[in-house]
Parts: C-alpha cells; sequence; structure tokens
C-alpha cells in the first residue's frame, strides 16, 4: 500500500496504545531515532516555531514492542 507514512503524534500514540507523554519521551530520550521513527514537521508553522513530530507508526512499533531496560534510557534522576 502506497500513501503518506508519517502520522501525527495523536494518531501514532492511539495505534500503538500508548500515551503521547510516552511517544514524546521515546522521542527526546533517543530511543526514536529522526528520520527513521519521527520526523519534524514545518509546514504552516511560522517562525519562531517548534515544529510538530510525525511518526513513522510501523517502525515504531518494532521499537516499543522490543524489551527495554531503564538502563538504555540514559536518564539522571
Amino acid at each position: 500500500m502506497l500513501g503518506n507514512i508519517w502520522s501525527s503524534s495523536e494518531l501514532t500514540a492511539e495505534k500503538l496504545g500508548i500515551s503521547e507523554f510516552k511517544l514524546s519521551f521515546l522521542r527526546e530520550n533517543g530511543i526514536l531515532k529522526p528520520g527513521i521513527h519521527w520526523k519534524s514537521s514545518p509546514l504552516g508553522q511560522n517562525k519562531p516555531w517548534k515544529p510538530k513530530a510525525l511518526y513513522n507508526i510501523k517502525m515504531c512499533r518494532k521499537i516499543i514492542n522490543q524489551p527495554h531496560t531503564e538502563e538504555e534510557y540514559n536518564i539522571a534522576a
């Protein structure tokens, strides 16, 4: 099936069965990689702008379904 593979954070979170907060967490902490799992969408946004992220649901699902440990997130308390 051809078409747009990039989806909004709302739709992606819904399809993956996770919250938008968790989706954002995974992106901001490098679990989801730019250009593979997500990309910026500056269309229709004036500067200064905080671009919205668009997600590849299929590629995100591969990461979400893998087991992860807290050490992978490498976040200071």
